[in-house]
C-alpha cells in the first residue's frame, strides 16, 4: 500500500513545483482580471453607467464568480474524492485559461452593446467554477505527498503560488502600461496580458503531467473508500459548524487581502478624478513588490506553522493584519508613493501570517474519505464570505460616506472575526492522514471538545 513515507524525494519536489507553477498560473488568470476590472472594464465595458456605479457594476463582476467557486469546490471535492486530485487540477487549469484567452478577444461595448458585458460575466463565472475546484485538489496534491513535520512548508508551495500569480499579473499590466501607454492600454494594451494565458496553460500542463497521484488517494482507491456515501453530504452531515468556523478564518484573510487581489486599490489610488491621483503605473509598480513580500511572508508561514503550529501562527497573523489594515487607508490617502508602498507591504505581513499555513490547516481538519470535499468547499465559502464582494463593499463605502473610514472599520471587523475563529480551532499539528486514522481526523475539532 502507498504512504507518505514511500513517497521519493524526487517526487515530492516535482509535486511541489507542480502544484505551485499551475496554482500560479490559475490564479494570474483570476488576479488579471480582477485588476483590469477596476482599471478598464468599469470603462470599455460598461459604457452607459455614469461615475461611481460604473466601478461598482465592474467590481460586481469580480465578485460574482466568487458565487460561483461553491459550485467548483462541489464538483471537485466530489470528483477529488472519487476521481483524484490530479484529474481535477487539469479540467480547472483548461478552463481557467480557455476562459482567460477569450477574455482577451472579447469585443468592448461600442462594438457589441450590451452582449459585450453579458459575454464578460459569463467568461468571469467560468473563471470561478475553476478556481473553486482548483485551489483544494493543489493543496492536497502538496500537504498528502509531505512528510508530517514539514506540511506546513508544503502546503505553502500552492498557497505562493496565489501572491506570485499577483505578482505576474501586475507585472504584466505594468509591462503594458509602459509599452502601450494612455489611450493605447484601453483600447489594446489590456488584451495582450489575457491572451498570453494560453502559452501559461501549456505550461502547467507540461508540469501536471508529469506528476503521481495524492498516497492518500491511492489508499482509498485499493480499498475501493471512493464509492462511499456522497463526500458533500457526508460533510454538511457530520461537520456543518467545522465547515463555518474554518471558512471564516479564511474570509478574515480574504476580505483584507482582495483590496489588492481584487483590484480595488489599484482603482481607488489611480483614479485621476479621486482623492489620491497617482500615476497608474506607480501604483501598478507598488502592488507588484507587494506581491512579492506576500510570497516571502506566507512561504514564512508555512515554514513557522510547523515549528509553532497552525493555530499560533494564525493569531499572530490576524493581529498584524489588523493593525495593518487599520492603518492602509489613511497612508494611501495621502497620496505619497513612498507611504502607499510602505503600506501595501506592512498589509501583506499579516496576510502571509494567515494563509501560508492555510493548506495544512484545513487538510488536517477533514477525514480521508471526503477531505477533498472538505478542503475544496470549505475555501469556496471562506472567499464568498470574505473576499467575494470586498471590493464592491469597498467602492460602495466609498460612494455613500465620501470617506475611506467605513472600509477600514470593515476590513479589521474582518480580522478580529478571523481571529476568533482561528482561536476557537484546536491544534492539529501532525495529525496521520492516511485512512487508517478516520476515526482521529473525525474528532476533536474545537478548544472546547472532549478529548
Amino acid at each position: 500500500m502507498t504512504t507518505t513515507t514511500s513517497v521519493s524525494r524526487r517526487e515530492r519536489r516535482k509535486v511541489l513545483a507542480a502544484t505551485t507553477i499551475g496554482t500560479a498560473i490559475e490564479w494570474y488568470d483570476y488576479f488579471l482580471y480582477a485588476a483590469v476590472a477596476g482599471l478598464v472594464f468599469n470603462k470599455v465595458m460598461f459604457g452607459p453607467l455614469e461615475g461611481g456605479l460604473a466601478s461598482i457594476i465592474a467590481f460586481l463582476t469580480v465578485g460574482i464568480s466568487f458565487l460561483f467557486r461553491p459550485l467548483g469546490a462541489f464538483l471537485a471535492g466530489h470528483y477529488g474524492d472519487r476521481l483524484g486530485r490530479r484529474f481535477v487540477l487539469m479540467v480547472t487549469l483548461f478552463a481557467m485559461g480557455g476562459a482567460t484567452t477569450l477574455i482577451g478577444l472579447l469585443p468592448t461595448y461600442d462594438t457589441l452593446g450590451y452582449f459585450a458585458p453579458l459575454l464578460l460575466i459569463l467568461l468571469r463565472i467560468i473563471q470561478g467554477i475553476s478556481a473553486g475546484g482548483e485551489w483544494g485538489s493543489a493543496v492536497l496534491l502538496a500537504v498528502e505527498h509531505a512528510p508530517k513535520e514539514k506540511r506546513g512548508m508544503f502546503g505553502a508551495g500552492p498557497q505562493i503560488g496565489v501572491p506570485i500569480g499577483l505578482l505576474l499579473s501586475s507585472a504584466v499590466l505594468s509591462i503594458m502600461n509602459w509599452v502601450a501607454p494612455g489611450d493605447a492600454f484601453m483600447e489594446w494594451g489590456w488584451r495582450v496580458p489575457f491572451l498570453l494565458s494560453i502559452a501559461l496553460v501549456a505550461v502547467g500542463y507540461f508540469v501536471r503531467m508529469g506528476v503521481d497521484e495524492s498516497p492518500v488517494f491511492e489508499e482509498m482507491a485499493e480499498r475501493k473508500e471512493v464509492e462511499a456515501e456522497n463526500p458533500a453530504k457526508l460533510l454538511f452531515k457530520r461537520f456543518t459548524p467545522l465547515v463555518i468556523v474554518a471558512a471564516l478564518v479564511f474570509a478574515g484573510n480574504g476580505t483584507v487581502g482582495y483590496m489588492t487581489t481584487g483590484g480595488y486599490i489599484q482603482s481607488y489610488a489611480s483614479n485621476p478624478d479621486g482623492p489620491v491621483g497617482l500615476a497608474r503605473g506607480d501604483v501598478l509598480n507598488a502592488v507588484t513588490l507587494s506581491a512579492f513580500t506576500w510570497m516571502l511572508f506566507t512561504l514564512f508561514a508555512g515554514f513557522i506553522s510547523d515549528k509553532i503550529g497552525r493555530r499560533t501562527t494564525y493569531l499572530i497573523g490576524f493581529v498584524l493584519q489588523a493593525i495593518a489594515a487599520a492603518a492602509l487607508f489613511p497612508l494611501v490617502n495621502t497620496a505619497n508613493l513612498g507611504l502607499l508602498h510602505f503600506a501595501l507591504i506592512a498589509l501583506t505581513v499579516g496576510l502571509g501570517l494567515t494563509y501560508g499555513q492555510q493548506s495544512a490547516m484545513y487538510a488536517e481538519l477533514f477525514p480521508a474519505s471526503i477531505r477533498a470535499s472538505g478542503v475544496s468547499i470549505t475555501y469556496a465559502l471562506g472567499s464568498v464570505l470574505g473576499g467575494a464582494f470586498a471590493p464592491m463593499i469597498a467602492a460602495a463605502l466609498v460612494e455613500a460616506t465620501g470617506s475611506t473610514t467605513a472600509v477600514s472599520i470593515y476590513l479589521v471587523s474582518a480580522c478580529v472575526i478571523g481571529f476568533i475563529c482561528a482561536f476557537l480551532l484546536k491544534e492539529r499539528k501532525g495529525i496521520p492522514l492516511s485512512t487508517d486514522h478516520e476515526d482521529e481526523q473525525a474528532s476533536n475539532h474545537f478548544i472546547f471538545s472532549k478529548n
